[in-house]
């Protein structure tokens, strides 16, 4: 594990380099999550350099006081940025919560990129008020609730969704409510138009979270974005169907890495 210092904060971040001649991915988890999400795209990497980074307040990152929200959002922004520099990042793949952090990269930064992986998420990411309501009262119900079928896992093994509860809890509930609060207050519709970069929409074709319709709204409206649903998975596809989800990652870069 290695950490960057920036904004008066350590973020901290794994690496995974085979070797090879292809870009380098910087994966962003979720609401709750850590780097661990991706731990098997960085076993599956074949010839592309794997970093993966924990958001402010996040698995063994330095946290950030900010309000929910815009606020939150770009002290994430500022995450990534600083992870991909330091790393010659030039693919943002994010998850969800992840997924508006590298929008918001894309869209409000200098960082040049060469592609995007938009997994799980969407151009606004409205949450359920029965999950806000569970956040802010009762963190087990809201686990709970994102631990019902078709949310997090479609028929994952019990043992993924006992190691999803757990980083859930050791996340904390007030660093995982500020994450939905800001997933709430996300919505870049209007500004789809401006992505510039090669992009791919993934889902898991029974995530109840961020919807297969989410993710053909983002195909329709970025320039140059693919669309791939990953059958019998939910909304962490990269967890529950690895080597499907890879599959459609590895093509992807295949193609970035041949643009000119």
């Amino acid at each position: 594990m290695e950490r960057v210092t920036h904004h008066a904060r350590a973020t901290a971040y794994r690496v995974a380099d085979p070797g090879g001649d292809g870009p380098t991915v910087c994966f962003v988890h979720g609401s709750g999550g850590t780097k661990d999400v991706w731990t098997a795209q960085a076993r599956a990497s074949g010839r592309f350099r794997t970093v993966a980074l924990d958001l402010s307040g996040h698995g063994d990152s330095e946290d950030v006081d900010t309000a929910a929200g815009t606020e939150t959002l770009a002290a994430y922004a500022d995450d990534v940025v600083a992870v991909a520099a330091e790393t010659d990042a030039t693919v943002l793949c994010g998850s969800s919560l992840g997924g508006a952090v590298a929008l918001r990269v894309a869209l409000d930064r200098d960082h040049a990129l060469d592609g995007l992986v938009l997994a799980g998420t969407g151009a606004t990411l409205g949450v359920a008020p029965e999950l806000l309501d569970a956040l802010s009262t009762d963190f087990d119900r809201a686990i709970d609730y994102l631990h019902d079928p078709d949310r997090l896992f479609h028929d994952a093994p019990p043992e993924y969704v006992e190691r999803s509860r757990i980083a859930m809890r050791e996340c904390g509930r007030e660093v995982t409510e500020r994450d939905f609060w800001t997933c709430h207050a996300f919505d870049v519709r209007e500004r789809l138009g401006e992505i510039a970069v090669p992009s791919l929409a993934v889902v898991g074709e029974h995530d109840a979270l961020t919807p297969p319709a989410s993710h053909e709204y983002l195909a329709d409206r970025i320039g140059d974005c693919e669309y791939a649903a990953i059958d019998d998975a939910a909304h962490l596809a990269m967890l529950e169907r690895p080597a499907a989800f890879n599959a459609a990652l590895s093509a992807f870069l295949r193609r970035v890495r041949s643009s000119p």
